[in-house]
């Protein structure tokens, strides 16, 4: 067997440790005679890998004990729906910066819920950077003011937590979460899908300011209920078991690594190889984005002639490297390299770039 490396943006490659330690528990987890996808939620298996993963992501990311952690189904695109059916009231305004294709879809989300504001935009200039903060229009009423964090699509990145005064701050970190050290206190709600940095698909994390929960935000079944959910430990109804388990395994292989400070690092390392060969290849790749907002996890870039695109994808494929095809929404090239990303795949990349460039520049 040959892997490859897997640039794709999400589902996105997992650790291998990770795969190879699912891989030996599939069949039978730690003598319990069954899989741990087989055993009862509510257990006392599984109960300790919700409980030992919980742990882990809160040493992992720093969350503090006045913070709520919730794991739960739907992804990150459904919890833009709940955060303001759970913490804004009926028609309440609620600020939005909108800084590319997943900003736009937060905006879809709250729309039924909310007096949705656009405080600032960076449409207009096809999503290239972070509107300046002295620009945003943010209301004092608004229920919370949100952000998307990292851009996973036009590859634009806040690289600090925006101060907006005392109105809490709510972020999805999906494409980001656990990449460097973050400061959840600067945040009321963070979340983050976890088929990215996190885990497979099919599970994400809620971190919400216990205080927050107390809203009593709208009319909402149970299910949708943030503070029924961490009553009920994320399980009011059946979770996605295998999935949380591995999100498990997963946090436990990067502190394992060193923690989100090494994490900063490799992501430093691996942003910079690649950047800076498109950058010095005399314009037969670009990047469009602002150098200061570019995106430690996701590099869009174009070839000079979009005639090259499919050669580009089949040569790649050939040498092993795959998941590199741009969003429809943005087209070109799209390199994801998070945290299971090792430098290695990311010179295998910029190797492969420079021999394509001498094939066909």
């Amino acid at each position: 067997m040959s892997r490859a490396y897997n640039f794709s943006a999400g589902p996105a490659a997992l650790p291998e440790p990770v795969l190879r330690q699912a891989q030996q528990e599939m069949l039978e987890w730690r003598a319990a005679g069954a899989s741990i996808v087989e055993l009862s939620h509510r257990g006392p298996e599984f109960m300790a890998v919700a409980a030992e993963a919980e742990a882990d992501l809160r040493r992992l990311v720093g969350v503090p004990d006045d913070y709520a952690v919730l794991f739960v189904g739907g992804g990150a695109t459904t919890q833009q729906a709940l955060i303001a059916l759970n913490f804004a009231a009926a028609g309440q305004p609620a600020d939005y910066v909108v800084t590319g294709h997943w900003g736009r879809t937060a905006l879809r989300q709250a729309a039924p819920y909310v007096d949705l504001r656009i405080a600032a935009s960076g449409e207009a200039e096809g999503f290239r950077d972070v509107p300046a903060r002295a620009d945003w229009r943010l209301s004092e009423d608004a229920a919370y003011v949100h952000i998307t964090a990292n851009e996973t699509i036009h590859g634009v990145e806040f690289r600090e937590a925006p101060d907006v005064g005392e109105v809490p701050l709510f972020a999805d970190f999906s494409s980001s979460i656990a990449s460097e050290p973050l400061d959840i206190a600067r945040y009321g709600v963070v979340y983050a899908g976890a088929q990215k940095n996190l885990g497979p698909v099919g599970i994400g994390v809620v971190i919400v300011r216990r205080e927050l929960l107390e809203r009593a935000g709208q009319p909402r079944a149970d299910i949708f209920d943030y503070r029924l959910q961490l009553a009920a430990d994320s399980m009011l109804n059946t979770p996605p078991s295998w999935n949380w388990y591995m999100l498990g395994l997963t946090v436990k292989w990067m502190l394992a690594e060193g923690g989100v400070e090494e994490f900063a690092l490799r992501s430093a390392a691996k942003s910079e190889l690649l950047y800076r060969e498109i950058d010095g290849s005399s314009g037969f790749y670009r990047n469009d984005v602002a150098a200061a907002a570019r995106s430690r996890m996701n590099v869009p870039f174009f070839l000079h002639d979009a005639a090259l695109d499919a050669p580009f994808l089949a040569a790649a494929r050939e040498a092993g490297l795959i998941g590199l095809k741009g969003h429809r929404v943005l087209g070109g090239m799209r390199a994801s390299i998070y945290n299971a990303m090792p430098v290695e795949g990311v010179r295998a990349l910029t190797d492969f770039m420079q021999e394509f460039r001498r094939r066909h520049g």
